[in-house]
């Protein structure tokens, strides 16, 4: 048993979601999307260096101290798995837990919009789950992927900083490769996928100009990818794809991604009104002509019209999702309007300052 499973064991009982240690500060977990210390006392670097390099290979330790930086994943047993990112900081070294659930959620289980089933029966094209760190992307690409999984017969690829969900071959045939190990970055695993007969891809993050470039000529040569993006609405979802590129390639790109562009899922996590959960908020784009046409003349400020007049077909805008989840009384008025893109539309609801 290593030292640090003592912390990870005292995260769990709390149903915390995140460790956090950093050195100078007692440990901290966060539940239910707030930070709570542990009883212990402030973190030293020897004790850093006693948590941190005992779960992680030499090779691992020895890259972490030269680039400041690591991500893997970290299982305790059969207890739980982990999502580790070692990081430097001002006072010394720092790392971030999360734990990783044992069992992939289904899509009803998360109660996803139905919208979102529509992504596993496609055959080719791109298809982003977006949001802000810890909104839970990974949980909904994983159901996602566990869907088509369990209703298709495909190749299906994963390129992952680190492997998360563990995915058992089911009626797919599953590879899953972690980027640092198996690639040596998200492109280089992409390229080596597009070689591979791959049916469906997964690209865990697309951070740069040429991991996004690869995955949109992918998606348009009979390819399913899923990607993900640090993004919380559709429209800022194509802003971003497109202000990657140069400018002497984005009408190119325009043109491209019109094409390939299948869905969008942008997705908050929203901390429940009594304080002991969190629930999911999704905003739904769907590839339609008329967002063809749109990305493609680049009137990208069209979309909220068009996710508007597709709600018969499962489009939602995120506030509008809000605005449900405040009539039911499952948020609160402040969560509201401090995760809404349109504050002036929860502005009666948030606290007057006394």
């Amino acid at each position: 048993m290593a030292k640090i499973d003592e912390l990870f064991n005292a995260m769990l009982s709390l149903d915390g979601s995140d460790l956090h240690l950093l050195q100078g500060q007692p440990p901290k977990i966060r539940m239910h999307g707030r930070l709570r210390k542990l009883n212990y006392p402030p973190l030293t670097q020897q004790k850093m260096v006693e948590y941190l390099k005992e779960i992680c290979s030499a090779d691992r330790w020895s890259h972490f101290l030269e680039v400041k930086d690591l991500d893997f994943a970290y299982a305790l047993g059969k207890t739980a798995r982990f999502r580790a990112n070692y990081y430097n900081h001002v006072y010394g070294m720092g790392a971030v837990f999360r734990v990783i659930p044992s069992e992939i959620k289904t899509l009803d289980e998360l109660k996803v919009p139905h919208a979102l089933r529509l992504f596993t029966t496609l055959n080719a094209g791109l298809l982003l789950v977006t949001g802000p760190t810890g909104s839970g992307k990974s949980t909904t690409l994983a159901a996602i992927i566990n869907e088509i999984n369990e209703t298709s017969q495909r190749y299906m690829v994963t390129i992952e900083e680190p492997v998360e969900f563990v995915h058992p071959n089911k009626k797919c045939v599953i590879c899953q490769r972690e980027v640092g190990i198996d690639a040596n970055s998200f492109a280089d695993g992409l390229k080596a996928a597009k070689r591979q007969d791959a049916d469906v891809i997964l690209v865990g993050e697309m951070r740069d100009y040429e991991t996004i470039s690869l995955a949109i000529n992918a998606s348009g040569t009979g390819v399913l990818v899923f990607g993900t993006l640090h993004t919380n609405s559709a429209i800022k979802t194509i802003d971003r794809i497109i202000d990657v590129f140069p400018v002497d390639q984005q009408n190119q790109v325009r043109s491209m991604l019109s094409d390939s562009l299948k869905g969008v899922c942008a997705q908050l996590l929203l901390k429940t009104r009594d304080g002991k959960g969190r629930r999911a908020c999704n905003e739904i784009l769907l590839g339609t002509p008329a967002l063809s046409a749109t990305i493609r003349e680049n009137k990208i400020p069209n979309i909220r019209n068009i996710i508007q007049s597709g709600k018969n077909i499962g489009m939602q805008l995120m506030d509008d999702c809000i605005q449900q989840l405040l009539e039911q009384k499952a948020i609160s008025g402040q969560e509201a309007y401090l995760k809404a893109i349109d504050k002036g539309r929860f502005q009666n609801w948030a606290p007057k300052e006394e």
